[in-house]
């Protein structure tokens, strides 16, 4: 009796696995069907927009970029010299130099012949000690703060109390902003007054040339680990995203380029320290301030202001990556754990939040079960043919139709920068990563989930390669 209750209940968790995966990739299916819908209506409406006429407009919104920087030498110059381009009349940037324990602050200072200088700060959230504050009036839109280590949002924070300007934007301190990416953005607050906060597409510039902080010449990368992660941010990036906007229930906006109105910064407290998923945390903490304020707001994503950003080029820094980011995660929707199927969030929290729960932060540990024990249980015969052939289609087939689709939809958001040859490599790419990178990234992010109490505000080292 004991024996048969036992199979019984190994063969429930054989079917529960099985449609998990078919399940979840079948949500992937119609997020990707849904993007290759919105996506070209979206470019269409936006080629018909005059935003080029309005970029050298003082009556355009004015921006303050912020930049942490915690050793970044190898990157910063040419990130500084990418913000400097920017065809945008009314903007300023701040490097915030969070206690870096390299050259970076000499870097920037050498680079750009920057002066310590007494200036007025009002500090509306606590920070870290400022040790200093640079400039040169040669470069009027270029400050640099100097101030003890306290990770990226105490930066961000210390950024945010330097800043002039009613908006902000957030970037990396290794991404590189096209020279209209300022416009796009901006117009998106324009066209809605109700616009609380946007987000932008991230790409990959390992493999383009740079020069000057411009890109040159968009190519691929040439190393294996980020030519991968190519196809990856196609999907996460912009597929991932855009269907959550319909339903102004987006969680993340990334941290290498995301644009807010301060004012609602301010108001939930800036970014919260402590955490490595600062990004997701500020979105969410603006929706239940929005919420609980019953403002009418929106969160949005546009495909087309476009950053980019370096990708890991070595194995031990792409694993670190994902354990953060799965940390990141866990611990974000732990602190917001009351929005759970609550209806007073409607899709935030009907929808969205459990989506994250069940099909991110908890899908690791089901996959990897997956991987190793349908396989078995069909040696076995617990279960039958047609069900492990279900359990390929759903979990390599479903994906490989999910990677192509959204190398589609990024050629619509921006048709011919890539080559007829680098396309096709893609095609390859997109159907190679669902035999072994996709089970790669489900162990880095298991090993997020076992390490979460040891690494949950621990960035670790993210080791950077110069532009080029």
């Amino acid at each position: 009796m004991i024996s048969f209750i036992l199979f019984q209940l190994l063969l429930a968790v054989m079917y529960f696995i099985l449609w998990y995966v078919v399940i979840m990739n079948g949500v992937n299916i119609l997020q990707m069907a849904a993007a290759l819908f919105i996506t070209p209506l979206y470019i269409f409406k936006s080629r018909s927009n005059e935003y080029r006429l309005m970029g050298n407009s003082r009556n355009m919104i004015p921006v303050s970029l912020l930049a942490p920087a915690y050793n970044e030498e190898l990157t910063i110059i040419e990130s500084i010299k990418s913000m400097l381009n920017l065809n945008y009349a009314e903007y300023e940037i701040i490097i915030i130099n969070d206690g870096s324990t390299d050259n970076t602050l000499e870097t920037i200072i050498n680079a750009f012949n920057l002066h310590k200088i007494v200036y007025p700060v009002r500090e509306r959230l606590p920070v870290r000690k400022v040790r200093g504050i640079y400039y040169n009036p040669d470069i009027p839109r270029l400050k640099l703060i100097d101030k003890e280590n306290g990770g990226k949002s105490d930066a961000l924070n210390a950024g945010i109390n330097l800043s002039l300007y009613p908006y902000i934007v957030s970037l990396d301190a290794d991404s590189l902003l096209n020279s209209d990416a300022l416009q796009r953005i901006a117009m998106a607050f324009i066209k809605d007054k109700y616009t609380i906060a946007v987000g932008g597409m991230i790409r990959l510039a390992n493999g383009c040339r740079i020069k000057d902080g411009r890109i040159d010449s968009v190519g691929l990368p040439k190393k294996f680990w980020p030519l991968f992660q190519t196809v990856e941010y196609f999907r996460s990036f912009l597929v991932g995203r855009i269907g959550w906007n319909s339903y102004n229930s987006l969680l993340i906006i990334s941290g290498a380029f995301g644009a807010f109105q301060k004012e609602f910064v301010l108001s939930v407290g800036g970014y919260t320290t402590g955490t490595v998923g600062e990004d997701m945390d500020l979105v969410i903490k603006l929706h239940k301030y929005m919420r609980a304020k019953k403002f009418k707001y929106r969160v949005s994503f546009l495909p087309d202001p476009v950053c980019w950003t370096q990708a890991p080029e070595n194995l031990g820094v792409l694993y670190r990556q994902r354990r953060r980011w799965q940390i990141g995660l866990i611990d974000v929707l732990g602190r917001n754990r009351g929005m759970f199927f609550n209806p007073g969030y409607r899709a935030l929290g009907l929808m969205a939040m459990p989506y994250y729960f069940l099909f991110e932060m908890v899908s690791p540990v089901i996959e990897l079960l997956g991987y190793l024990l349908i396989p078995a249980a069909f040696y076995f015969n617990l279960i039958s043919l047609d069900s492990l052939e279900l359990f390929f289609l759903a979990s390599v087939g479903f994906g490989i139709i999910n990677s192509l689709g959204s190398l589609v939809a990024e050629e619509f958001t921006n048709a011919g920068y890539l080559k007829i040859r680098e396309v096709l490599l893609l095609i390859l790419v997109s159907i190679a990563e669902n035999f072994f990178y996709r089970q790669l990234t489900v162990l880095f992010r298991l090993a997020g989930i076992f390490s979460y109490r040891k690494y949950k505000t621990a960035w670790g080292n993210m080791r950077r390669a110069r532009f080029g």
